[in-house]
């Protein structure tokens, strides 16, 4: 609404638009050596909170991003990011100095 429109009268509070409040995010950054890629990859895959994952080389260009849906279940690991791990075990491979971006949900811990 803008804020030099008068509210309507016949709208009650109730009938009003609610919106659930906006996510934050935290950010985190990892040095690793290719070989430990496809290793620290899975086990930020598995924590629930992680959001997005980049793997960006020595100059800060992105390689590859890795979006997830909230908490992944072990047995969808091996299912549906079996192709993104191949990649990123190639990635590894070839990439001696990467940087790993982790997005994180913040959760409040109201009841």
């Amino acid at each position: 609404m803008n804020p030099n429109e008068t509210p309507d009268p016949n709208i009650s509070s109730e009938d009003k638009e609610t919106f659930p409040a906006p996510i934050e995010y935290d950010v985190e950054e990892f040095k690793i050596s290719g070989d430990d890629l496809l290793a620290k990859i899975r086990e930020l895959i598995e924590e629930a909170n992680v959001r997005r994952i980049l793997i960006k080389n020595a100059e800060g260009h992105t390689l590859i991003e890795i979006p997830l849906g909230v908490g992944v279940a072990a047995g969808v690991l091996g299912a549906t990011l079996f192709p993104v791990l191949a990649a990123v075990g190639a990635i590894g491979a070839l990439v001696a100095k990467l940087t790993i971006v982790v997005e994180r949900t913040i959760r409040d811990e109201d009841p």
